[in-house]
Parts: C-alpha cells; structure tokens; sequence
C-alpha cells in the first residue's frame, strides 16, 4: 500500500503502483489538509468573493462572474469543453501514474477538492478503472487541460474507460467496478485538470525506463567489445578521474566489472593501438547519457510532489492565488533534454552494429553470416537501427522551443511539454529496438570470432550471452529476424538481462 500525503511520493512508489499492483490510500494527514481547503473554497462562495475558477469562468472567461447556483454545471461543463483529445489512448500504465500523480497533488491540501471526489478518483485506481485518454491535444501550460479532462469523464458517469481490457462507456465501466461517480462542485473540475501530470507521467516512466537501458547499454557494448577484442584499457579509474563527470566514472567503473575475468578483450598495442571511438569512448558517451537521465529524474522527483494547479488556495495567508504553477516549462526542458540523451544511447549503438558487420571494420565474416552471398546475415538489421537512429534525430527535435498564444490571447505562452515527454517516450522505443539489434549481433559476433574459441566471457556478459541464447540460437542461415528482434527486444524492454548481471555482480553505478 502506497500511502500518499503530497510530500513523499516516490519513483519507486510510482513504479509499483503503475507495474506492480501496489493500490494507494490517502494519510490521515492529507485528509486534514484536503477537508481544510475545501472548507476555505465553500467560505469564498459563501461570501460571494472573485475568485479565478471558482467564482469566475475560465481562461479568457475569467472576467465573467458565475453565480453559486451555477456552479456545479460550470465545473461539469468545464470537462465535457475541454475533452478535446486526439489520437491513440495512453497505454495502462500511464494512465495508472496520471491518476496517482494528480491525487497525490490534490492530497497537499492546496486545491479545493472535497475528500470523497478525491477518493473516488483513488477507488478507480485500486480497482483498475482506466479512463480512455488520448495521447494529443495538451499544450502543457494551463496544466494537461484536455487530457486531463479526459481523465476526469468516467469519473463523472461520462466518457469512456477500459475495465478488464474491454473499452466501456465510463458510466459502465463505474458501474462494473461497484463505483459511484461523483457529481463536481465549485473548483473540483478545475482541481482536476489544471496540472502537468500527463507530461510528468510520460516523462517519469520513459527516464525510469532509460536509466534501465543505460545501464543495459554497458552489458551490450561489453559484449560488443569482446566480439572484436577491444582494447579494455580505456577503462581504468585513473583515466576518468582527472575528468570526473559522474556519469563518466560509473561507466567507467562498470565496464571494469562486466568484463572482469573476460580473455576476450585485449591490451593497448596487443592487436591494435586505438579503438575506434564508440568503444574508447564509452564512457564518456554513455555517462552523458546517464548524467542527461539523473538531471530528469530530479526534476521529476520535485514535480511528483509539487502543487500544479490554480488558483492555490494559501490558508495561511486566508488568500487563493491565481498563479502559474500549472506551466509545464520547469519539466518541459527537462523532457527534451532527455529525448536527446535516449537517442545518443542509440546513435552510438548502431555504429557499434556498423562495427560489427562491416567485415573492413571488424575482421568477422561479412554481415555475421557464414557463406555471405547467399546468406545476407545482418544486412539488413543494421538497416532496420539506422532507420530508427534517423527517425529519432527527428524526434529530438525540441518541442518546448515552441509556443502558440491560446485562449483569446490570454494563455499567450505554453511550453508544449506533453510533445516533449511523448517525443521521449518514442525515442525510447525506438532505442530500445536499436538495443535489441545491438545484442543480437554482438552475441552473432562472439560466436564467429575465431580469436575467442575456448577463451572465458566476462561475467556479466557471459550471463547476457547466455539468456539471449536460452531463446535465440546462433544464426547459421538466413532466416525471418523480425520476429528475433522482438523477442531480444522484450529482453531489453525487461530488464532481465540488468538484474542478473546486478544479482551476481551487485548493483551497476548510475
């Protein structure tokens, strides 16, 4: 049970609640604070006072005055308007984090919200009622406006939400799952869309995901390394301490400890003098990789636990303040930063590919195929990664370099986070297939490497080779290899290779 407070949310605790069926509940203390605001909300409508959202319309709206009998067709009016989304529907798991992200926003006790909405909103949680949300349509400023509207609809009755796989309306999916849908009163529908939780829950489990296949992205690149007995020198903490960025060091120093007892890797001036950049320069590439991923994940870690919406209701200076904290911009930068470091990850792991299968550059048979030319081997799996590596240098583009004015001119500024955290999120997928042809050929490569029969792997890549070969045998012909490189992706997707390295190993730095 994940209790929530507003406070003390966690990575962790976001994980186990979107993957592992961890159900959530609110403290005694946040339930204090929750009934407080809310009764400081029904004091400004019992005094009839002009308040943005509360007693005023919305956006550029705000100047028009809205009468308590009105009130609750305002706030039900406001998610029927704003449910404006386009495109596919967010999968399960990010669905589960918006809510839990929202909830634990709304728990602070700065938003207004009456208590039972909120635990409604946690019922549906628990009991895997997912509101159906489609991914476009948010400008990331006035918090994840039509998203977020999307979210709230199954919690009134309306709408539509997946309960045990099947898409429902939102009224059955409720009625299904033995949930009563609330009816919103002043200030709950803007409580519960005026936030950046869709581009934080994005972003949050695409940087949780990275980080995994940063630190796979060492395994891989070590196997690599053996498969064209690369120069394992370059390794040495002395190197990387007179240069001592952090992610350089870890990488470094996990590079030492994957390999450790490999006969597969060599000495400077054994073979050659120099490697070739993407494997001298591991470490300094992966590392700023990783480096790119911790600063996201510490912008995430404030954002999950911060209040996003407005006006904020402040009971200690008996005030409720329209301001701006529902602007994306503190993680939208964040977001497309981390998109460009998810791609590096993958730019230099389709020229360790190109390595490997250019036999003028690695020494193996050409394309990792006995009797080439009637065999095409590899060929066109490194075609497949420079594809995607293309693709996502598209994608890397920035998105919160951009702005369109909304709202009559009102809303004049946005910062487009959601496109950065779904930009991310691809190119993620994207690297991720990369990966998976990455360890498919360095495990090809192993295998045709006349240098290394009867030589040891180094621990943490022989427990690699070894769980890709429990479900890939060695290519002798060609054969279909789409349907292999979705079977090493899985394993990439995982983390199963990361923790049996990290189980005999101990815990890869990051």
């Amino acid at each position: 049970m994940i209790y929530i407070d507003g406070n003390n949310l966690t990575i962790e605790d976001v994980i186990n609640v979107a993957y592992n069926g961890y159900k959530v509940a609110l403290s005694e203390k946040a339930k204090r604070n929750i009934n407080d605001a809310r009764k400081y909300v029904e004091k400004i409508i019992k005094e009839e006072r002009v308040v943005y959202g509360i007693t005023t319309g919305f956006g550029k709206f705000s100047d028009v005055s809205i009468s308590k009998e009105q009130s609750e067709l305002l706030q039900k009016n406001l998610i029927i308007s704003h449910a404006c989304g386009v495109g596919n529907h967010f999968n399960k798991d990010i669905v589960k984090t918006i809510m839990l992200l929202r909830a634990n926003a709304l728990s602070k006790g700065y938003s207004g919200i009456h208590l039972e909405t909120l635990e409604v909103l946690i019922e549906m949680i628990n009991k895997n009622v997912i509101p159906a949300i489609p991914e476009k349509g948010s400008l990331g400023a006035s918090g994840d406006l039509a998203p977020l509207a999307h979210m709230v609809l199954p919690l009134i009755g309306l709408g539509e939400a997946y309960y045990n796989g099947a898409l429902l309306s939102g009224d059955e999916a409720m009625k299904k799952a033995g949930i009563t849908p609330v009816k919103l009163t002043s200030k709950e529908g803007l409580a519960l869309i005026n936030g950046t939780q869709v581009m934080t829950a994005v972003g949050l489990l695409t940087a949780y995901k990275a980080m995994q296949s940063a630190k796979l992205s060492d395994i891989i690149s070590a196997m690599s390394m053996e498969a064209t007995n690369g120069i394992a020198d370059v390794f040495m903490s002395e190197l990387h301490s007179i240069r001592p960025h952090i992610g350089q060091m870890n990488t470094a120093r996990n590079m030492e400890r994957i390999l450790k007892g490999s006969e597969c890797v060599t000495k400077q001036a054994e073979i050659r003098v120099q490697d070739a950049y993407v494997f001298r320069c591991i470490p300094q590439v992966h590392g700023a990789s990783k480096d790119t991923i911790n600063y996201v994940l510490d912008k995430v870690n404030i954002e999950i636990n911060s209040v996003t919406d407005n006006p904020i209701i402040l009971l200690d200076k008996d005030v409720a303040i329209s301001g701006g904290n529902f602007h994306g911009q503190p993680v939208a930068l964040p977001f497309d930063f981390l998109g460009i470091g998810i791609a590096e990850m993958a730019n230099i792991s389709e020229r360790r590919i190109e390595r490997l299968v250019n036999p003028q550059l690695s020494g193996l048979p050409a394309f990792l195929i006995e009797n080439g030319g009637l065999n095409s081997g590899f060929m066109i799996a490194q075609y497949s990664a420079a594809s995607l590596v293309s693709e996502n240098k598209v994608l890397a583009h920035p998105a919160s370099v951009d702005s369109i004015p909304s709202s009559a001119n009102q809303e004049d500024h946005v910062s487009m986070g959601t496109i950065a955290a779904r930009k991310a999120r691809d190119i993620y997928f994207n690297t991720s297939r990369v990966l998976a042809v990455e360890l498919l050929c360095a495990a090809q490569g192993l295998d045709l490497n006349e240098r290394n029969i009867g030589k040891k792997l180094g621990v943490g890549t022989k427990i690699a080779y070894d769980i890709l070969r429990s479900k890939i045998e060695k290519m002798t012909a060609d054969r279909v290899m789409y349907k292999e490189i979705e079977v090493a992706a899985e394993i990439v997707e995982c983390n199963i290779i990361v923790d049996e390295v990290e189980s005999e190993i101990g815990e890869l730095d990051f």
